[in-house]
């Protein structure tokens, strides 16, 4: 299968043109009309040659991706399941806030981290996406938004989608290179968010890309056995060993860091939990905030159910009495699957009955 031309930097695919006899400047061009005039078809390259059409062609595609489900909430937020060339699905996020338009795209076919309240790991890791495959959901997104003709933009872009981003690396970096590039769709480096759960190596290798790219982690607990207990990447990755790759993160950026905390109803929502969590924070208070997440329950994983509103308050007004900056997540498309994952996992499932 070809892969997407948009997995290419503007570096590789200068590189790859004059590898191929052609001229340095064609890469501009190209770029010109695949993120600004934002062409579905090689042949619609008006002023590029058609040796140089026909050698993209013979090796690459524009669309390599297919929406086979678009749910709409009634917020506004729109989910889309995009069915990709080797048949496996993907899900894509378009949300709407007073300060642009934000998409959280998928990094994994699935996902071998293992949360146990979360739907993205209900099918293990079947492929990691290419960096191709990530950016066409970002143009896949703004062509919805073209349709609209009012000139509105992909404005940010949270890494937060199915799988964990820093398991597939390489891949996230040339995306983020990709949607990043001013000669592109040139979305800043502050308005892009990357979520990991916690491999500790690569937060260390991602401290020193020298980026302006956000990073939050998907901490969830505040000692070991209650993360090991929902979270098995804590058995490999202990809180301690986080907390190391964290602060060298800080001290390599001094740039804030968000905490990801999902409340589970009876399990780590408990004042307890909040105070250990704020002991834990401590020391990076100013560099940090935590960001309280309401659970979106999912089918498959029943054992768990959303903190009672009580509770999420008492967690909030705990962290704030101790100096740890927070806030709860408004939420947006509880009415269409709002788990990512869920629609997805169900779409597999009405394929396997059929």
């Amino acid at each position: 299968m070809k892969k997407s031309i948009y997995g290419l930097t503007f570096e590789q695919l200068t590189t790859w043109l004059i590898d191929n006899g052609q001229r340095k400047f064609r890469a501009e061009q190209i770029w010109d009309w695949l993120y600004k005039k934002r062409v579905t078809q090689f042949s619609d390259m008006k002023n590029i040659n058609s040796d140089c059409i026909e050698l993209m062609e013979e090796h690459y595609v524009i669309q390599s991706l297919e929406q086979a489900v678009k749910q709409e909430s009634e917020d506004g937020t729109i989910k889309f399941l995009f069915k990709m060339q080797d048949g496996n699905l993907i899900e894509t996020v378009l949300m709407t806030f007073p300060y642009g338009h934000s998409v959280c795209v998928t990094t994994q076919v699935g996902c071998n981290i293992g949360c146990s309240f979360c739907a993205s790991g209900l099918l293990k890791k079947n492929r990691d996406l290419n960096a191709g495959e990530i950016v066409e959901q970002i143009m896949n997104v703004q062509h919805h938004l073209d349709t609209k003709g009012n000139e509105e933009r992909v404005s940010h872009i949270v890494v937060m989608g199915i799988g964990e981003p820093f398991d597939n690396y390489d891949n996230l970096m040339d995306f983020l290179r990709v949607v990043n590039d001013q000669k592109g769709l040139s979305i800043g480096a502050r308005h892009i968010t990357v979520s990991t759960s916690g491999l500790t190596p690569k937060i260390r290798d991602f401290a020193n890309e020298n980026l302006q790219v956000n990073l939050a982690v998907s901490l969830h607990a505040p000692n070991n056995e209650l993360r090991t207990r929902i979270m098995k990447i804590n058995r490999a990755y202990p809180i301690e060993k986080l907390v190391d790759a964290i602060d060298y993160y800080l001290e390599t950026t001094n740039r804030r860091i968000t905490f990801e905390y999902i409340l589970l109803n009876n399990v780590n929502d408990h004042v307890e939990e909040a105070e250990q969590l704020a002991k834990l924070l401590h020391n990076k208070r100013h560099l940090s905030y935590v960001n309280l997440i309401p659970y979106n329950p999912v089918d498959e994983h029943d054992q768990y159910t959303r903190s009672e509103p009580v509770n999420i308050k008492k967690f909030y007004e705990t962290l704030k009495r101790r100096g740890i900056n927070c806030g709860v997540r408004m939420e947006q498309g509880t009415d269409i699957d709002a788990a990512c994952g869920q629609l997805r996992s169900k779409q597999i499932k009405k394929e396997k009955a059929v």
